[in-house]
């Protein structure tokens, strides 16, 4: 009885262990938002059947911090883009639960609940997204030092329309969309896509989200521009992707073209493409055993982007 109590006991402390780290938002700017249109705040969340979270007309961007144990903390962070197609925003289970899991591997986490490219909310729609991207990428390694990070070891992570942004994040880097006057660098350290929105090709784009991104008469050099397999350079960082075979709503070739850009540029790359799983799975594909998100701790393990020492 006494051992069942102690073991109780055990378990107990390692839950609290897990379930401690504590988010905090924050907002994204600290003083005037870039390229807004004031207005009301009509910001809507809405928790579906499902539990999942999904936040509409977002005006006021904000960072959710999930800060790892000082004793678990490895110096890498990961900011995540949330997906929605542009239109809303997955804040839980392509947000939040997965920032969550990350903290508990020792790696700092950051949602960014980023401005969709609305004209009521933004005077230039199409820059909203990736100012608010760049300007998570800086307040992380501006405020590195006090959230225990590496800033050389700051990476992006996005779900579909999310995953277009995070690869956004990884191929314009060198333009600069927002006000830094550190001169700090907005280039990812390394990109995680999760059934990202790549392609503009009308072969295997989704269209919805470049309708929402660009409008629907879009020139064919701004759809090239924001087709990001056509912006991989030598300089594009290290990607983890991950895709379904029988997504309907962005086919894997998606993941693959970007993959193949990748190649050719030598960049270190790996690719996990599952044969069903649908599209919007988050953290778990419940098609298969096989857990991706397992697969990406290895591989950032792999390329030395887990360990304390190098921090």
């Amino acid at each position: 009885m006494k051992k069942s109590i102690i073991l109780l006991a055990m378990a107990c402390v390692s839950f609290a262990g897990v379930s401690q780290v504590k988010p905090m938002e924050i907002p994204l700017y600290e003083g005037k938002v870039p390229n807004e249109v004031p207005g009301p705040n009509q910001e809507a969340r809405e928790v579906r059947p499902d539990k999942t979270v999904i936040v509409t007309k977002v005006r006021q961007p904000t960072l959710t911090v999930f800060l790892p144990s000082k004793e678990k903390a490895n110096g890498t962070a990961v900011v995540i883009c949330p997906g929605g197609g542009y239109a809303k925003l997955a804040t839980s289970h392509e947000g939040t639960d997965v920032a969550q899991k990350f903290a508990e591997q020792g790696v700092a986490a950051f949602v960014v609940k980023y401005r969709l490219p609305d004209a009521a909310v933004t005077v230039n729609p199409e820059l909203a997204p990736i100012q608010d991207a760049q300007q998570a990428l800086r307040v992380v390694r501006k405020r590195a030092k006090e959230w225990n990070v590496n800033p050389a070891r700051v990476g992006i992570m996005g779900f579909s329309a999310g995953g277009h942004l995070a690869s956004t994040a990884g191929t314009h880097f060198t333009k600069t969309h927002i006000a830094n006057p550190e001169n700090l660098s907005l280039r990812p350290d390394f990109l995680l896509l999760i059934y990202p929105v790549i392609s503009s090709d009308p072969a295997i784009s989704h269209k919805g989200s470049f309708e929402m991104l660009l409008g629907k008469n879009a020139s064919a050099e701004k759809l090239k521009a924001y087709s990001n397999e056509q912006q991989v350079t030598a300089q594009t960082p290290p990607t983890f992707l991950v895709h379904a075979s029988d997504d309907k709503a962005v086919p894997a070739q998606n993941s693959v073209v970007f993959y193949q850009a990748l190649l050719q540029h030598n960049i270190p790359a790996e690719l996990h493409i599952y044969q069903n799983g649908g599209h919007g799975f988050g953290m778990i594909n419940k098609t298969t055993k096989e857990l991706w998100f397992e697969s990406c701790i290895n591989w950032l393990g792999s390329n030395g982007l887990l360990s304390v020492a190098s921090k």
